[in-house]
């Protein structure tokens, strides 16, 4: 069972609305906001939003794979990817960790 999802026009207005800004400011800032943690990540390879999490570029080393469908073992070149990691505040309050026993 799915709810539904916000959408950027609900986020848009939902913070114009907390903000008491336009919905053209607060899509102002939405869309400065991740064209700032693009260039960042692009320029120091990390971007932190307080409270939410980071944004990090990690280097992938060559590796041996293999193809699923005929088994033959293939070589996966080295490559950048973006990860986010979430902030340890904001994952507590979103799934509670386990007590101890």
């Amino acid at each position: 069972m799915a709810t539904q999802r916000m959408t950027q026009t609900q986020l848009m207005r939902t913070l114009a609305e907390s903000c008491e800004v336009p919905n053209k400011t607060a899509r102002l800032f939405l869309d400065t906001l991740a064209s700032m943690a693009v260039s960042e990540v692009k320029k120091n390879g990390v971007f932190v939003l307080p409270g939410l999490g980071r944004l990090v570029r990690q280097e992938r080393k060559a590796r041996m794979g293999r193809n699923p469908a005929t088994g033959e073992s293939i070589k996966i070149p080295a490559k950048k990817v973006v990860k986010f990691r979430v902030a340890k505040a904001a994952k507590d309050s979103i799934v509670p960790p386990k007590k101890a026993k």
